[in-house]
């Protein structure tokens, strides 16, 4: 079943990972995403290969970002993320410890949200090149806090930031 362009809204998410094989868990999150009526994966962005930010004593992790359309609420969303994680064996013992993925909600359309265990947009996300990098891929323009992701990604610390895969396809 296909979503009606007028009926969902456009949300992104970002992806990471840096136990196991990243990049097989992040592609098959997205397609977990994909296959359902609720959801459409978009647009998602090239593979990088970044340090680790926070607890850096770990493996370098993998990131990439993604745009759905989706049916779903912002906390049905959430929800389904936690519930993909959980799926994948995500254990949360340590903040921003090793993980084998992480999915968050960066955006949901143009809207602010404040709920118990979900601020959107994301509240660090301007200040992570690792978010910032693979957002501008798929959504240079698109305005958050103020600014737009790329002005946001001009100002980031981008360093070690690596292209893994520059292909876009590299989760089918």
């Amino acid at each position: 079943m296909s979503i009606a362009p007028d009926t969902g809204v456009v949300a992104a998410i970002g992806l990471g990972g840096n136990l196991g094989d990243p990049r097989l868990a992040m592609a098959t999150a997205l397609q977990q995403f994909d296959a359902r009526p609720d959801c459409r994966v978009l647009a998602v962005s090239k593979f990088y290969r970044t340090p680790p930010w926070g607890k850096t004593d770990q493996a370098d992790f993998f990131n990439a970002c993604a745009l759905l359309e989706t049916q779903l609420q912002p906390t049905a969303l959430l929800d389904l993320c936690l519930s993909i994680e959980r799926g994948m064996k995500r254990v949360r013992i340590e903040r921003w410890g090793p993980r084998t993925i992480d999915i968050d909600v960066l955006t949901y359309g143009d809207r602010e949200i404040h709920v118990e265990g979900l601020d959107v947009p994301h509240p660090r996300m301007v200040e992570r090149g690792f978010v910032l990098l693979p957002l501008v891929d798929i959504a240079a323009g698109m305005i958050v806090s103020g600014k737009t992701v790329a002005d946001w990604a001009d100002s980031a610390d981008l360093a070690g930031i690596e292209i893994a895969d520059d292909s876009r396809d590299w989760w089918r």
